[in-house]
């Protein structure tokens, strides 16, 4: 099974052919519109789709081709930091205040999330405070089976902060105790902070490169999967980020 995952930078409608030459079972895709309310060919291409969004217009949806089947969890929590003041209201929060974020669960084998981690309005837990966030409500559902997360996060180390407790470093911590960590990293031996392949050119320019989009994977599917990140050729003709894929061996 090939599990894909792209920040398609808007109107995936348009972009569908070029996806399919990855010949995924499931596509996981950043700022893509709702297909419910687009164009007919969109909506057919779609087939059974999952997707999440503020906007109609740029959402993260999860798209299941050939004969994968993807169900949504609807991982949803109230969660209060221990140890915070009762009254302070930047110490509890909602799963549905966090965004990007879409649980769901691939051909009753695995569970999956969706990631395309924003900036919070008003607030200081942007982009790795979002995935932190997360991670303190969901650590239960993480660990009741097989799991991937896979995105869009925003984030490297090189952007960790000496007097801020939800570091990109300190969801690399969290993630690992959780059993869950980067193909990428696994597979190139590459430390965070020192990758040597970008996933994401700042307004398409190669002067600008970073690594901010990952494939999380926990122990048992590491053992059985690979890991690619594809090039520039041709995805930055289509978007600000380039695709990553993870193959996954059926345990039978």
């Amino acid at each position: 099974m090939r599990i894909v995952t792209w920040n398609c930078n808007g109107a995936l409608r348009k972009k569908t052919d070029v996806l399919d030459q990855l010949n995924a079972d499931v596509y996981v895709i950043q700022e893509c519109e709702n297909p419910a309310e687009s164009i007919t060919s969109y909506r057919e291409w779609s087939g059974n789709f999952l997707w999440s969004g503020e906007s109609k217009n740029k959402g993260i949806g999860v798209f299941a081709k050939r004969d994968a089947q993807v169900v949504a969890l609807n991982w949803n929590r109230v969660f209060r930091l221990p140890g915070a003041p009762k009254r302070s209201i930047s110490a509890k929060w909602k799963t549905s205040d966090l965004k990007e974020f879409l649980s769901f669960r691939i051909n009753d084998s695995f569970n999956a999330v969706g990631v395309w981690t924003k900036q919070s309005k008003g607030g200081t837990f942007g982009y790795a405070g979002q995935l932190w966030k997360y991670l303190q409500s969901h650590r239960r559902d993480i660990l009741k089976d097989e799991c991937l997360i896979l995105g869009d996060l925003n984030s490297n180390v090189i952007w960790d902060r000496p007097d801020r407790w939800w570091n990109h470093s300190d969801n690399l911590e969290i993630l690992d105790e959780l059993g869950l960590r980067s193909m990428y990293h696994e597979s190139t031996g590459a430390n965070p902070g020192d990758e040597q392949h970008s996933t994401f050119y700042l307004h398409r320019d190669l002067a600008k490169p970073y690594h901010i989009d990952y494939i999380f994977a926990s122990n048992g599917l590491r053992k059985r999967a690979q890991f690619k990140c594809y090039d520039i050729d041709p995805w930055l003709t289509y978007s600000d980020h380039m695709p990553l894929a993870v193959d996954i061996v059926s345990e039978y």
